[in-house]
């Protein structure tokens, strides 16, 4: 008995594939500007163009569209690349100047889905692990830098690499970032270049 084959059709693959890139993007916009809890997925529909049984046929749920977007952010952070570049650099300077360009380029180009995250985090069902999925990379990355800070310094680093780690975190974390560039009205250069003055400061 012959056992008939399905066949998908690259098209339509490429179709299905177009529609759920749009449903994501749509749905970080909305989640940006009006935060997480005040859309819908008929909000979300709307927005792309799409009935909302493709949203859901396509990504899911409105946390499972939170959860894909929090997950390719952090696959496209680009953060280990970087973590590589910096490693390979043998002076202070060179490693703040490093670590706050790239983080700098990385929350400005990520700076939609950083904005979906932090609205959503209050109303979420699981708003503590999704920070943790979010963050964790970030975090391990900026204590990676610090340990070769450690082993790198022509004198003794003032605070341990535990605590070295968490000054860039709130150097360079996002927090940081946000503050100076929304809150404050800064340009994205002058808060790179004055967090890397901070940093000198307090680590040369």
């Amino acid at each position: 008995m012959t056992t008939k084959r399905s066949y998908v059709s690259p098209l339509r693959e490429k179709a299905a594939a177009r529609t759920r890139e749009l449903i994501l993007a749509r749905a970080t916009e909305l989640f940006a500007q009006l935060g997480y809890g005040r859309v819908t997925v008929a909000d979300i529909a709307s927005a792309a163009g799409v009935a909302p049984k493709t949203v859901f046929a396509s990504a899911g749920s409105k946390t499972d569209i939170l959860n894909q977007i929090v997950d390719r952010a952090v696959d496209e952070s680009g953060h280990t690349e970087a973590v590589a570049h910096v490693l390979r650099m043998d002076s202070t300077a060179s490693v703040l100047r490093a670590t706050a360009h790239g983080t700098r380029l990385g929350n400005e180009r990520q700076f939609m889905i950083h904005e979906a995250l932090r609205k959503a985090l209050p109303v979420h069902e699981s708003g503590e692990a999704l920070h943790e999925r979010a963050t964790v990379a970030y975090r391990q990355a900026l204590r990676t830098i610090a340990d070769h800070l450690q082993v790198i310094a022509s004198s003794p680093l003032p605070h341990s690499p535990q605590q070295t780690g968490d000054l860039l975190w709130l150097w360079f974390g996002p927090s940081s970032w946000r503050t100076l560039v929304v809150d404050c009205d800064w340009s994205w250069d002058h808060a790179e270049s004055t967090l890397v003055q901070i940093a000198l400061a307090a680590l040369e």
